[in-house]
């Protein structure tokens, strides 16, 4: 191999592709829309807090949430057929260096930037956020491991930013705040069991427990759609028209029940149901945009 083609595969270039690689781009949305969406609803306007938190939710609290997995998950990503495309990339140990350093450095100065820009309250919401995220991959700690708590933990990595935004926002957790919130939280349970049933037998080869593993696929799925099912329910009280995006819960139980019945063995099948759900977010996502503005201009 000549200078020239080490250097080409070394350079800039290539590590710019692993770093956006394990930040996840097609999940982006998934951190930054509910801090901005819950900030503008609790009254928060069009702020440099806004913005900074967004920007901090978009790209680099991604990076750090499946970066620091993708360095160490990376025996067991190296067993999993599903790994290495937007579903995750497999990150070769020469870059989990420049991951690791390149997850802190871009993002500390948004985090101490939210910190002076917030208060007590939203500075603790803010805290637990960044534990979360470290706390389900990092060596000492891998939540992720322990079922139960990985789907807690998970959840926690999406609901926190809302809840950051209406704490940074100064808005009041009303009760109807605290139901969309909780439902919130109990989708995102849902949504990381069902997407842990996929890797049972990687996990397992790999020693890895998960909700799943203890479970078992078919547990696991029923226990996901259940879950749906209720996140919708804790809607209904919150009201006209909010309670319609209770209804949203409804496609992502309809996609995961003709896996009710999988067996452990044919566990990589829930893969199909998977990618739908990669789909049905930028769908509701879409939806919930559009209730959104209609509450806006109702109000």
């Amino acid at each position: 191999m000549t200078t020239a083609t080490t250097t080409a595969q070394s350079g800039f270039g290539p590590a710019v592709r692993q770093l956006v690689g394990s930040s996840r781009p097609v999940s982006w949305i998934n951190t930054a829309y509910p801090f901005a969406a819950a900030y503008l609803l609790a009254g928060g306007g069009v702020t440099v807090t806004l913005v900074v938190g967004t920007l901090w939710l978009l790209i680099p609290y991604n990076l750090l949430m499946y970066g620091v997995n993708d360095v160490f998950d990376y025996e067991s990503d190296l067993r999993n057929p599903r790994k290495g495309g937007v579903q995750g990339i497999v990150l070769s140990p020469r870059w989990h260096r420049l991951i690791l350093w390149a997850a802190v450095l871009t993002n500390l100065p948004f985090v101490l930037a939210l910190v002076v820009l917030g208060d007590l309250a939203s500075t603790l919401v803010l805290g637990v956020s960044v534990f979360a995220v470290i706390a389900y991959s990092a060596p000492g700690l891998r939540w992720k491991e322990l079922p139960v708590l990985d789907s807690i933990t998970s959840s926690t990595h999406f609901v926190s930013p809302a809840v950051l935004g209406v704490a940074l926002a100064g808005g009041a957790f009303t009760p109807p705040v605290l139901l969309a919130l909780t439902a919130f939280f109990v989708w995102g349970m849902a949504s990381q069991a069902f997407g842990a049933v996929q890797d049972i037998l990687p996990d397992r080869e790999a020693g890895i427990a998960s909700i799943a593993t203890w479970l078992g696929a078919a547990r696991t799925v029923r226990a996901a759609f259940v879950g749906y099912l209720l996140a919708g329910a804790l809607l209904i009280p919150t009201g006209w028209p909010a309670a319609l995006a209770g209804l949203l819960a409804l496609p992502y139980a309809a996609s995961i029940a003709p896996y009710l019945t999988i067996s452990d063995g044919d566990c990589e099948r829930a893969n199909g149901g998977w990618r739908r759900f990669l789909w049905l977010n930028q769908v509701s996502g879409f939806l919930i945009t559009q209730l959104f503005l209609w509450m806006a201009l109702a109000s």
